[in-house]
């Protein structure tokens, strides 16, 4: 197998095959990545935790090379091998989401993450790519048959996740998936009404948890108050990070001279486009943002070229799942968003985030190569 796999005419195929820029988006985010992580966690592992100053750059620094391996690695093989593995690497993941219940760590009242010793794993972020190329499958699958059909299945995996994730509790995350399937509904072709009844059953059944469990979702309640009314609470986190962003100005403080680090918590993974701005200035944080969007363009791009619905569908969901996600984190830092933890794939610190990343990289690449007529 090993043989096969570092067979010349097939490496030879495979640069000759990849979309080069997108390939290269990737790679030029998992650096400025690790470029950003040494200036984001120095202070933070040194000063704070009494731990060497290159601690958390040097994990983020290894996860970073391993990620980006397993981003070739599934860009690489066969989409028909990639196709057979997304059932069973999604059930496991599922499996492994559904033990955080039990044996799940609790940290600062969530329970996200399983301790695998080596690093603390959040299977959501395994899950994500693989609940868009499932939903995909199903949606393109029964669309000429039954989409009803589908469209209900689909809405029952969706249901079955965001009931494990809520109970941890993970509102980003559930919202992010909400957002992902239902901009897979509308790829599809799905009527308005369908979409507007579903996001109608959504809110009714947010309004009964938060009605039914208080002491669960009261929080949500909470960050909601203050983000309309900011007298009513103190919302810490955020004015920092926008603070930080307006003290940066357009060049920023210079490396190392951010504050923001120091003074919120999660500064190197829930606000590291923050933490960017104040060290580097408005400007490199908007470059960061438009590859991100020159990728998701690309991606888009790509989507005409093929005419397989279940290719056009999962490279649709693929990048609006990139998108929403940057989208989140830029808007919460920002205050355009209420307070939630989630990173900005690719660049945030944590294993999981960068293992998450690497998968979907992997999976828009193959996706995207120029062998549409071979699926």
């Amino acid at each position: 197998m090993l043989k096969n796999l570092i067979n010349p005419e097939r490496i030879s195929d495979y640069w000759r095959n990849i979309d080069k820029n997108i390939l290269f988006s990737f790679l030029v985010l998992f650096f400025l990545g690790i470029f950003f992580s040494f200036s984001s966690t120095s202070s933070l592992a040194g000063e704070r935790l009494n731990k060497d100053f290159y601690h958390y750059f040097s994990r983020h620094l290894i996860f970073s090379i391993f990620a980006i391996f397993v981003m070739f690695y599934i860009s690489y093989i066969k989409l028909s091998f990639l196709k057979k593995l997304i059932l069973p690497i999604f059930v496991m993941s599922l499996i492994l989401l559904i033990l955080v219940h039990f044996i799940g760590i609790e940290i600062k009242g969530a329970k996200r993450w399983l301790d695998l010793f080596i690093f603390r794993l959040q299977p959501i972020e395994l899950i994500k790519p693989f609940f868009v190329l499932i939903t995909a499958n199903i949606i393109a699958s029964g669309k000429d048959k039954n989409p009803n059909y589908s469209y209900f299945l689909s809405l029952i995996l969706l249901s079955v996740i965001i009931i494990l994730l809520l109970n941890q509790p993970d509102v980003g995350q559930s919202i992010l998936l909400i957002t992902t399937w239902v901009s897979l509904l509308f790829i599809s072709g799905i009527k308005i009404g369908y979409i507007l009844l579903l996001f109608g059953l959504l809110i009714i059944c947010s309004i009964s948890l938060l009605v039914i469990f208080p002491e669960k979702f009261g929080y949500i309640i909470q960050r909601l108050n203050i983000y309309f009314d900011p007298t009513k609470g103190d919302n810490f986190q955020t004015d920092k990070a926008l603070a930080a962003i307006k003290q940066g100005g357009l060049t920023g403080r210079g490396m190392g001279e951010g504050i923001l680090k120091e003074s919120v918590p999660e500064a190197h993974t829930d606000y590291i486009i923050a933490v960017i701005a104040e060290e580097f200035g408005s400007i490199v944080s908007i470059i960061v943002i438009t590859i991100f969007l020159y990728i998701s363009y690309k991606i888009i791009k790509n989507c005409f070229k093929t005419s397989n619905e279940n290719s056009k569908i999962a490279l649709c969901g693929l990048s609006s799942l990139l998108i929403f996600q940057t989208f989140i984190h830029v808007g919460v830092n920002t205050s355009l968003l209420p307070t939630t933890g989630m990173t900005l794939p690719f660049l945030s610190y944590g294993g999981s985030s960068l293992i998450g990343s690497s998968i979907l990289a992997g999976v828009i690449l193959n996706f995207t190569k120029n062998r549409f007529e071979n699926e």
